[in-house]
């Protein structure tokens, strides 16, 4: 068994709980190739630092992550912030010697995520990874139909169509948070959201997306003041666009934050010549397959992802005992340390992170024109 990777985690909150869980559960259920250590929870206001460790299981708390990136006994650096200060806090951390975890998008603009992954570039040379958090493609459904897909089983992908739906901004009233303020968050559903359904089509496909048209839109202009009044909503609350793929194929992709009655739907399927897949994040644990050789009995086929040859399935509970939305996240701690371990860049790299920040900036492009086709390459 190797040393021990001592873990700093920079950030508290929704995703801060999440991943919390993911380090706890990792090497207990799976064999991790070297134990972990949940040494630091980071957090600006000290006091909640401290609840935070309390609650989630971190040895120690801290305010400042300078200080904790500089540590000699810190290992990773797992950054779950606002996305204003990924860029700042993984090139620190790389420059360190840390291997980084950071939650996605990777950045708020291109020119952030690109010096993000031109420092990952650098240190891999060191034997020092980044890796960007792109979740769901850790849900044994959605990783089943990406193996379905490069064995050949629905033939050449011909379409893709993906959405990512939820409501809880639907209510006008709903209060101004650090999600609706570009300074922050970079964009509003495209990026919070719609950055999810480019890496699923994109790792289920094994294909690009390389130029978008698109339009946004901000159906709420203001909202009340935590501290009373009202501010301006700078991002968009829904985002639409069509997108070519590297192989050939099209695709279509749609997030918002005002859809009715959605919670948490993540849907895509996918078309190919020789049949279909589809996936609904809200009915996480199976899978849609259709395929045209089963003939006069074809049609979509309802795949229940919970046998033990299924991805990661095999280390938690016999078949038929349903997995949730926190597995994700235990599976991408394995996949990151064993990553390390082997000397292997874990995927999705900052470099994949880059292109999807590509691909959302290309979409802005075409939406403030809402006529053109948008070149992602060409994204600044």
């Amino acid at each position: 068994m190797s040393e021990v990777l001592r873990v700093a985690m920079i950030g508290h909150g929704f995703m801060g709980a999440a991943h919390s869980q993911a380090w706890r559960n990792a090497p207990r259920f799976f064999d991790l190739p070297r134990p972990v250590s949940m040494d630091v929870v980071v957090g600006r206001d000290a006091e909640r630092a401290r609840e935070a460790a309390a609650r989630y299981g971190w040895a120690s708390s801290a305010s400042d992550w300078r200080e904790v990136v500089a540590r000699d006994d810190i290992d990773l650096v797992d950054i779950c912030t606002p996305g204003s200060s990924h860029a700042e806090i993984a090139v620190a951390a790389l420059a360190a010697g840390k291997h980084v975890l950071c939650e996605k998008p990777l950045a708020n603009t291109v020119s952030e995520a690109v010096a993000m992954a031109d420092a990952a570039e650098e240190a891999a040379r060191r034997g020092v990874f980044a890796m960007t958090g792109f979740t769901y493609r850790r849900v044994p459904a959605i990783t089943l139909a990406a193996d379905l897909v490069r064995r050949g089983e629905i033939g050449e992908v011909r379409q893709a169509r993906a959405q990512y739906l939820q409501d809880w901004l639907s209510d006008a009233e709903a209060p101004l948070t650090w999600r609706l303020q570009r300074d922050e968050a970079g964009s509003g559903a495209l990026g919070d959201i719609g950055a999810h359904i480019v890496d699923a089509v994109q790792f289920v496909t094994g294909q690009t997306v390389t130029t978008v048209s698109g339009t946004t839109r901000t159906f709420v202009a203001e909202r009340p003041l935590p501290s009373g009044g009202r501010g301006e909503v700078s991002v968009d609350d829904a985002a639409l666009f069509t997108g070519k793929l590297s192989g050939g194929g099209l695709a279509t992709f749609e997030a918002s934050r005002m859809a009715s009655g959605r919670k948490n739907a993540l849907r895509f399927e996918i078309s190919g010549t020789a049949g279909a897949i589809a996936f609904d994040l809200e009915d996480l644990n199976t899978l849609q397959v259709f395929r045209f050789a089963d003939g006069e009995t074809a049609g979509f086929r309802r795949v229940l992802v919970t046998e033990p040859g299924h991805p990661y399935v095999a280390a938690w509970w016999p078949p038929g005992h349903l997995l949730g939305y926190e597995h994700g996240f235990t599976h991408q701690v394995v996949d990151l340390v064993r990553g390390i371990e082997k000397g292997e860049q874990p995927r999705p790299s900052f470099g994949d992170g880059l292109w999807v920040q590509r691909v959302l900036a290309a979409v802005e492009r075409s939406a403030a024109d809402d006529t053109r086709w948008t070149s992602v390459a060409e994204s600044r």
